[in-house]
């Protein structure tokens, strides 16, 4: 049977030494010219799709140049794909490859050196780190050269004018941004080895996605939040899916160096894991990227007839086909690679896939570009007669609030959208996977969590974040139901145990999701926050905080702003109803007499709240508030009155429901102590009852004797 270097286009095998051999090809394991495929696609596609759009034609007023026409989208292009492979490398590191290479491998200290897959992942990852750096300061030097409409130029000037651009622009602060993001994640990957610190790199490579999805065509769309989230879902989605090929690539010396199920073979379980990553990337991608273009497209003749729609129709097809090759690694080739006589055909198809995998993603990532270089059909600015509440909020003014149109008011925040959907379907996948064990899960858990999720999407999609946004009131019943209603609910589905009960636990040194899980729950962070005062006191404390700070405004003006108040109050709410009814593991849970003080003392805090609020007379962001240009309903302080009633009213009932079921909860503790110590005098025949009889009456006998002897000495 021939080598399987030489069946397949892979690189050299690793020596002992963790992968020298392999190095001696190239750092980063570029060592056959099919590695390299995907980046010549990726500049075809762009300048096909340049070309095809008109994006690089000349300007007839204002042109910066060929340099900056061209320099712009190869830049950006680099920074994409860079930015990719820095996520794909750190997700290969955090979660799918072993980080030391076993237990026969310890060197002469007992340490067990790092594995090759690992060590190569995170030098691919800080390659491109350096990359992303570097391109980063490109777009945002050109950037600016584009929207001035002149040449890069070396004079005072333009260096004058530049630095006003980073700082005084929001489309140069935000790369500023996205380079300050880059430089510090490409020094952390040069110096960070322990898993925790590169899953906090990993968070902060992400968050380089978010300025770019705020200042695209998304930031100016008609349903501009709708457009920013399903951008940045989309980012998310191709960066994780774009990047792991990337890193799968580089990686092919390393994954096909050993003997095909050898002990050292990590070629399955990596495939297999990255396989259902991307199997979610691609929902995400091709689900966000319907969206995104609904809201850019609204009608089939711009998207049939106008270069922009045919480069997403493109784009479309590109993701159906690689949708369809995930499809086929999932399902016929990993499923190979284990069998004896057909691994190594196996591997050559996986390779040859990947080599597509590429070609089309490259391509794609390119078209993609030039997309986002590309007018829309629809304009992307304001009206010059817009109205105040379109000006301040960026929407028009919902009609009156009326009783139906708490029911029948809907604007998607598909960020919310996605949680929810994906909290379903892993739910539901893991109560099958429990069930086909064996095992049971209680219908009751299932019911709520479904609540839970179905009032978390009412809250921050339905009527209640529509008129929220206008009416201080609604703000209120949508901030104290995401607080106190929704976590009610999703606390008593435990969706924590189940993910503890259906995830296998890796024996390979890898972190999966049940591994993280566990540090999490172990970890200093959790026993802090999820201590029952500190819990409490961020509970009661961050509805003073905010509403009494800049941070009230800031969540009602800005998108980002918005996203952050739901998830820390959502969380908030969280962890407290957690640690007062949850069935979740914790570090430390309180007894139930504090449990129930805890509560009466949150009762009387929303209490004093809500009652500071009705009592108010000066308006809380009067800024916002106050200049909506609202015709119907309430005056604004009135309004907010009536939010401080509401905030009085919907805080105490959901806690009241809560110190019923801490009760009910101490009922129950006693009673099955008292069932635990009846059973184990039913095991021991009583021989504690029987040792507590005996003790009393060797007391009385000692007293006995005592008196007997009192009365003897009182005779003589």
């Amino acid at each position: 049977m021939p080598s399987a270097a030489k069946s397949r286009p892979t690189a050299p095998q690793p020596g002992p030494d963790g992968g020298a051999s392999a190095w001696a090809g190239g750092a980063l394991g570029i060592s056959r010219p099919w590695q390299l495929a995907g980046l010549a696609a990726l500049f075809l596609g762009l300048t096909a799709a340049l070309l095809f759009s008109g994006a690089s034609a000349a300007r007839e007023v204002s042109d910066p140049g060929a340099l900056v026409r061209w320099g712009l989208p190869v830049s950006k292009a680099i920074h994409n794909v860079a930015l990719a492979t820095v996520i794909g490398g750190l997700i290969f590191a955090v979660g799918i490859l072993p980080r030391t290479a076993g237990p026969r491998s310890r060197t002469h200290n007992g340490d067990a050196p790092e594995h090759p897959a690992f060590a190569r992942a995170l030098a691919i990852a800080a390659a491109a780190g350096a990359a992303w750096t570097l391109s980063a300061v490109a777009v945002l030097v050109l950037t600016y050269s584009d929207v001035a409409g002149q040449a890069v130029g070396g004079d005072a000037e333009f260096t004058r004018a530049l630095v006003y651009f980073i700082t005084d622009i929001e489309t140069g602060r935000a790369w500023l941004t996205v380079t300050i993001i880059a430089a510090v994640v490409t020094t952390a990957l040069f110096g960070v080895r322990s898993l925790g610190g590169l899953a906090l790199t990993l968070f902060l490579a992400l968050a380089g996605l978010v300025p770019p999805a705020l200042i695209g065509h998304s930031s100016s769309s008609s349903d501009h939040e709708g457009a920013i989230n399903s951008l940045g879902l989309h980012l998310v989605g191709v960066s994780s899916w774009v990047g792991g090929i990337v890193v799968l690539a580089l990686l092919s010396g390393i994954l096909t160096g050993p003997k095909p199920g050898a002990a050292a073979d990590i070629t399955e379980p990596t495939l297999r894991r990255f396989s259902s990553l991307a199997g979610f990337a691609f929902a995400l991608v091709f689900a966000s990227g319907v969206i995104n273009a609904r809201i850019r497209i609204t009608n089939w003749g711009d998207l049939l007839g106008s270069p922009y729609g045919q480069l997403i129709l493109a784009k479309s097809a590109a993701a159906l086909v690689l949708g369809g090759i995930g499809f086929m690694h999932r399902q016929w080739v990993i499923p190979q690679l284990g069998r004896k006589g057909s691994a190594m055909s196996s591997r050559r198809v996986l390779w040859q896939l990947v080599l597509v995998e590429l070609l089309v993603m490259g391509a794609t990532s390119g078209v993609a570009v030039a997309l986002s270089r590309s007018a829309p059909p629809q304009p992307t600015t304001f009206a010059p007669d817009a109205s105040p509440a379109f000006i301040v909020t960026g929407y028009e003014l919902p009609p009156e609030l009326t009783s139906e149109r708490w029911l029948t008011e809907w604007r998607f925040d598909w960020l919310w959208v996605a949680v929810v959907l994906f909290g379903l379907v892993a739910y539901f996948l893991g109560v099958a996977k429990v069930l086909r064990r064996g095992d049971k899960w209680q219908w009751f858990r299932a019911v709520n969590w479904v609540i839970g999720l179905l009032v978390l999407t009412y809250i921050t999609s339905g009527p209640p974040s529509v008129y929220g946004r206008i009416l201080f009131s609604a703000h209120m019943v949508d901030h104290m139901a995401l607080t106190m209603v929704a976590p009610i609910f999703l606390v008593l589905g435990a969706p924590v145990t189940l993910a503890l009960r259906a995830l296998p636990a890796r024996g390979d040194g890898s972190r999966g999701t049940r591994e993280w899980l566990l540090v999490l729950i172990h970890s200093k962070f959790s026993q802090l926050v999820t201590h029952p005062l500190f819990a409490a006191a961020n509970f009661a404390g961050s509805i003073v905080l905010f509403y009494y700070s800049d941070a009230f405004g800031f969540a009602m003006r800005d998108h980002v702003g918005h996203e952050l108040m739901i998830l820390h109050f959502s969380l908030t709410g969280y962890i407290f109803i957690l640690s007062m009814i949850g069935t979740d593991p914790l570090p430390r849970r309180a007894p139930y007499p504090m449990r129930l003080l805890l509560l009466l003392a949150t009762m009387g805090f929303h209490a004093f709240f809500g009652v500071a609020i009705m009592g108010g007379t000066s308006l809380l962001s009067a800024d916002y508030f106050g200049n909506l240009g609202r015709a119907w309903g309430p005056s604004a302080l009135l309004d907010q009155q009536m939010g401080g009633a509401v905030a009085w009213g919907i805080g105490e009932v959901p806690t009241l429901l809560v110190a019923i079921g801490v009760a009910i909860m101490w009922s129950r503790s006693d009673e099955r102590e008292t069932r635990r110590t009846d059973r184990a005098a039913d095991r021991n025949n009583d021989a504690d009852l029987t040792a507590y009889n005996d003790m009393f009456a060797k007391l009385a006998e000692r007293d006995a004797r005592l008196a007997e002897r009192n009365s003897k000495l009182e005779g003589r």
